[in-house]
């Protein structure tokens, strides 16, 4: 399966993807805040762009295409669908500021840390806090999406317990992206 559907896309494609859905996740939130069907269709659009998280690194992985570009995009992704879905619920009055501010701020740091690290010929590599991170995110997100209750399990409830989960690892990952940048300074 996975050779046959990657003759016709690439894994920067899926990235591009990804980006692509929001706006389209973002307006079903907006059109149907009260309607039960448009939340679940968010959710499903919300599914699939996360999914092509996933799909975009096997490829990549399996093509042995792995770019620069890509590199670069994937995680800017990531962090655009999150970003922008978060603010959004806020907006919605589905989840409060202050996890969400602290997502996006950790966000930033982690990123103007790694801007610099590489500026002087450092790499910080993801790490499996990182992947933790992402995954807690899309889950709390997701939930959060569905909002109402849904085969007797508390959507909202939950989502916000799980953002509230997901914002304590991301910043416990981004204290360890911190910790190793410091070690890999040279001794002065």
């Amino acid at each position: 399966m996975l050779q046959f559907f990657s003759r016709w896309v690439s894994a920067n494609q899926l990235t591009a993807l990804r980006v692509l859905l929001i706006p389209v996740i973002m307006a079903m939130m907006v059109i149907g805040p009260e309607q039960y069907w448009m939340l679940l269709g968010a959710w499903t659009v919300f599914f699939f762009a996360c999914m092509t998280d996933y799909w975009d690194g096997l490829i990549a992985r399996y093509q042995r295409k792995t770019t620069k570009l890509g590199i670069l995009l994937d995680p800017i992704a990531d962090k655009l669908l999150i970003a922008a879905l978060l603010i959004l619920l806020v907006e919605m009055d589905r989840t409060p500021a202050l996890p969400v501010i602290l997502l996006i701020a950790r966000e930033l740091a982690v990123t103007g840390l790694r801007g610099v690290a590489a500026a002087e010929g450092l790499v910080i590599a993801a790490s499996s806090g990182g992947k933790v991170k992402t995954i807690s995110q899309m889950i709390a997100v997701g939930l959060l999406i569905l909002h109402y209750e849904v085969l007797w399990i508390p959507c909202h409830e939950l989502g916000l317990g799980m953002l509230w989960t997901a914002t304590a690892i991301s910043l416990w990952s981004g204290t360890r992206y911190v910790l190793d940048y410091y070690r890999t300074l040279p001794e002065p």
